[in-house]
């Protein structure tokens, strides 16, 4: 259940009995001719499909994150890594202080790694409580059914061209080569943005929609089941 739906009351009754929630959080970048807002849409809809059937309560996606990369591509917006912990810290006070005691973070963006070890100090500040931080398209079968799927799954190519994020004028078709992610990875924005002309980091623009469902679905499902089975 979206927080969105609920008043204050109806979280004090939940925890009264249970101590789960669900944060996603994502980013707002550049996936070339996807949304900016790729990362928090997918990170967000893949929480509350997650936690629908369990009536968990899903906070809104954390819509900005780490991603110095991109700032030369208009609409990109990134946080310090110390500002990202920061908030994310508040952001669990707050839940501990509502009742939460198992949190799981649904992750959307590859560039807030640094929340994992932000939730390991606050687990070590909080012992009472637990913090699971999920990087969906990396999980184990989420992973294995995108390999299967297509090559080359990776950033603003197939692997995230879902009907819900994707724009009236993204491509339909067509493909680039893949860009050694190392090398990009060692360059300041403005030159990141000339090798990435586009935005993509390359491989297949897009994969049917019966696909990509088939994808989604296993992602929904492995996201649940950590829910499940805390």
């Amino acid at each position: 259940m979206r927080i969105a739906d609920m008043d204050w009351q109806m979280v004090e009754d939940w925890t009264r009995h249970d101590d789960r929630a669900v944060l996603p959080i994502g980013s707002t970048e550049q996936h070339s001719g996807l949304s900016l807002a790729t990362d928090a849409i997918l990170s967000e809809r893949l929480a509350v499909e997650a936690a629908e059937p369990l009536n968990i309560p899903v906070f809104p996606v954390m819509p900005y994150g780490v991603t110095p990369q991109y700032a030369a591509f208009p609409g990109s917006i990134t946080l310090r890594t110390e500002t990202l912990c920061a908030v994310l810290r508040d952001v669990l006070d707050s839940l501990k202080r509502s009742g939460f005691r198992r949190i799981l973070i649904v992750n959307g963006h590859g560039g807030n790694v640094a929340a994992w070890t932000l939730a390991q100090e606050w687990m070590m500040d909080n012992p009472d409580c637990r913090v699971r931080c999920h990087e969906w398209w990396t999980a184990p079968k989420t992973s294995a059914q995108a390999q299967a799927t297509a090559p080359d799954p990776t950033h603003a190519n197939w692997m995230e061209n879902f009907p819900w994020n994707r724009l009236p004028t993204t491509p339909d078709s067509g493909s680039k080569p893949t860009v050694d992610v190392g090398k990009l990875n060692a360059l300041p924005p403005f030159e990141v943005r000339g090798v990435l002309e586009d935005g993509s980091y390359g491989g297949e623009w897009r994969r049917p929609d019966a696909e990509m469902l088939a994808l989604w679905a296993v992602a929904v499902a492995e996201t649940r089941a950590l829910l499940e089975d805390w």
